[in-house]
């Protein structure tokens, strides 16, 4: 071939691979995601919403590289169901998880075979709550229901039923980065499950962290006593109250026999034995790092009990309480900086998205109490920061109306996978890219587990970001309508105001169109009724609520309301 049919190949040619080149080039690249989540870990306790308890400068940097959200709610404040909302993308009355009792139906599709199916490669560390085999994950270990704090059992794809000695963030955290390092394909987009136990009741800390949180004092909620004035039944039978309802031994760490030794009553059969199945799991030098911090916390309880009085107990309870809660939060924001740094010294920032949230939010002494469940804020909305570097404008903060609900439907929309039609929720990427329009602006909620531990009454709400419609069912038949921006402690229920009739009529009719939407109404609600009914009794159980009155009532009338 002459040199002239060279230079007319090379003119023809060169440009065609430079196209192919710059083509290739610029084809989107499908972006990893690492999934964060904690247990229980309420929006209060983390400095980038409320510095006023607790610093989180690890998690505080997912929010300084992108958006935190700051009306982020659940669908149903319990911990299983909450997981089965964000796996599903549906309601818990559509995926069938409605509380923590009944299993998970694993016909229902989750993101992660999508996205498995797609190409990712995917893993599970950590706390899933429900299931022994997750589908659609190449690797997983994960704790067996709660877990424990010390030395924690784990399920694993390959290598059975295990016990590692330790701390349970660290061991989370150290099997995370070890599938980063050792497992994880260059070649394939991965999204990882990082999934913390804490700070889940019984709350205990790491044993670097022990002396430093029994030595604090913290800020007291403005309604740490709300007697329940301004509202119905719910609150007031509800037993979530730190004083009559959580464990002298269990939570408070108060050792069984300080207990017989003051002559206080277990607040339920369950209390001694918490404590030992949580404590007695330590090896000698974890137990005895433990006992020298709380022997202080106890010599000086057992001076001043005897001229207690409720109000320096509720105090006391509140600072207990605090302590060991915000000090197992200490260690996984110690850890979750331990993913971040690992991320930015191997190259993984750049296309990576980034999510902390918590399967719902959590009293903190708010109203009185501890635990979650009810529609009222502390435990309805949920702490919620996302970072997508080159696609998230940094440090900025959203109030839009997003829910667990949307997570699936982001992920698959970002991974550029179809959503299955029959998903509920709605894709995050136009709050956090800035591109499209997002136009919800009402949520739906129910919560179903009752009668059970806490007794918080079975309840369904519309959201809106100025107020609450509440129908509290099953053994009563009330309403709240709450002014989210006039009463922002959520003390007063102004259903029957009639300044309010108006807003109240709107809000019914949105209600029901909501409920509409979702597919949800009172024949449904009645179905997971008789069910529950059923398993209770099958099981001879009364599901740890302590009203035996009320319980007794409850199970000799089966007929109950569920619309007014």
């Amino acid at each position: 071939m002459k040199l002239k049919t060279y230079l007319v190949l090379g003119v023809i040619v060169l440009p065609f691979l430079f196209s192919c080149s710059k083509t290739k080039e610029a084809k989107p690249q499908r972006p990893n995601i690492v999934f964060i989540m904690s247990d229980d870990h309420a929006y209060q306790a983390i400095s980038a919403y409320d510095n006023t308890l607790i610093e989180t400068p690890n998690i505080d940097r997912i929010a300084k590289m992108g958006m935190l959200f700051t009306n982020a709610s659940v669908t149903n404040s319990i911990c299983a169901p909450s997981r089965a909302t964000i796996l599903t993308g549906k309601h818990s009355h559509i995926n069938g998880k409605v509380d923590n009792h009944f299993p998970f139906d694993t016909t229902n599709v989750t993101f992660p075979q999508l996205l498995q199916d797609a190409g990712y490669q995917t893993a599970m560390f950590g706390k899933l709550h429900f299931g022994n085999n997750p589908k659609g994950f190449d690797q997983f270990k994960i704790l067996p229901g709660q877990g424990k704090y010390y030395n924690p059992d784990f399920i694993t794809k390959n290598e059975g039923n295990i016990q590692v000695e330790g701390y349970v963030t660290d061991i989370i955290t150290d099997m995370t980065l070890d599938w980063l390092a050792n497992e994880r394909k260059a070649d394939q987009p991965f999204m990882l499950m990082y999934l913390h136990k804490a700070p889940h009741r019984e709350w205990l800390p790491a044993g670097r962290h022990v002396e430093e949180f029994t030595n604090r004092t913290f800020k007291e909620p403005a309604t740490l006593f709300d007697d329940y004035s301004g509202r119905g039944r719910a609150a007031h039978e509800a037993e979530m109250n730190l004083l009559k309802d959580m464990h002298w031994a269990g939570d408070s760490k108060l050792r069984p026999e300080v207990l017989d030794e003051l002559g206080i009553e277990p607040t339920s059969g369950w209390d001694k034995a918490a404590f030992e199945g949580e404590v007695g799991r330590m090896n000698p030098e974890q137990r005895a790092v433990w006992d020298k911090a709380y022997e202080k916390v106890i010599e000086d309880f057992k001076k001043a009990y005897p001229t207690m009085t409720d109000e320096d107990k509720m105090k006391w309870r509140y600072q207990r309480y605090m302590q060991d809660y915000l000090g197992t939060i200490k260690a996984v924001d110690e850890n979750v900086g331990r993913v971040l740094d690992y991320l930015e010294a191997n190259g993984l920032m750049e296309n990576t998205i980034i999510v902390y949230t918590s399967d719902q939010g959590f009293y903190l002494g708010e109203h009185g109490w501890f635990d979650k469940r009810f529609v009222y804020n502390e435990s309805f909305k949920t702490p919620l920061i996302m970072a997508w570097p080159g696609k998230t404008q940094a440090g900025v903060k959203s109030d839009a109306m997003v829910q667990n609900l949307d997570f699936a439907q982001t992920f698959l929309e970002a991974a550029g996978v179809d959503a299955p039609s029959d998903m509920q929720g709605e894709s995050l990427l136009p709050l956090l890219t800035g591109e499209g329009e997002w136009t919800r602006d009402a949520v739906y909620y129910h919560y179903y587990e009752y009668p059970s531990v806490h007794m918080v009454k079975r309840h369904y709400a519309i959201i809106t970001k100025d107020y609450k419609l509440v129908h509290y069912y099953f053994d009563v038949d009330e309403w709240e309508l709450i002014d989210r921006k006039n009463d922002p402690y959520e003390l007063k229920n102004v259903y029957d105001d009639p300044a309010y009739a108006e807003i109240r009529a709107d809000l019914h009719k949105q209600l029901e169109d909501l409920r509409e939407k979702y597919g949800d109404n009172s024949q449904i609600s009645q179905r997971y009724i008789d069910e529950y009914l059923d398993y209770l009794q099958e099981n001879n159980s009364y599901a740890g609520g302590k009203n035996t009155e009320l319980l007794d009532k409850i199970f000799k009338n089966r007929k109950f309301s569920t619309e007014k």
